[in-house]
């Protein structure tokens, strides 16, 4: 007969997920520290923006975001993964765990979307001050009254 599972109070998924927020920060930041010491003109201009890391610290999906976009995207992934069982062998060295994640590498389309979303409504914006300024010259100018017209010649 299985054994009943033990109940999670409100305290302790607090702690552990404020030690999971603690570990992916701080993974996130030896990511960081050890792409900067890397030669590779793949990786130049790549921020790593966040990790997120299951509770048992199985796998870390690596987000990144870069000057190049969409475009490099394919480029930094394949560089990252290439890198991987180092960037591993530092988390486990800097971080003295017993276990280091297994390294996923993403994109952050969090960053993206907020990109396009400051477009949109900078463009919005813009259109909006060029309406104001449009109705603001038409309201200043003099109405030409339908009575009085110009004679017309016969």
């Amino acid at each position: 007969m299985p054994r009943p599972r033990r109940r999670t109070t409100d305290a302790q998924d607090r702690r552990r997920h404020e030690r999971t927020a603690r570990l992916s920060e701080t993974l996130r930041e030896v990511i960081a520290e050890e792409l900067a010491k890397l030669d590779d003109d793949r990786l130049t201009m790549v921020t790593i923006t966040a990790v997120d890391v299951d509770s048992e610290m199985n796998r870390g999906v690596v987000y990144f975001d870069s000057i190049h976009g969409e475009g490099g995207d394919d480029k930094i992934v394949e560089a990252l993964g290439e890198y991987r069982k180092r960037l591993q062998h530092e988390i486990a060295v800097q971080v003295k765990a017993r276990r280091t994640p297994v390294l996923q590498f993403k994109p952050d389309e969090t960053m993206r979307a907020a990109a396009r979303i400051d477009a949109v409504l900078r463009q919005d914006a813009e259109r909006r001050a060029a309406q104001m300024n449009a109705d603001r010259s038409g309201a200043g100018s003099p109405a030409v009254s339908p009575a009085v017209s110009p004679p017309v010649a016969e």
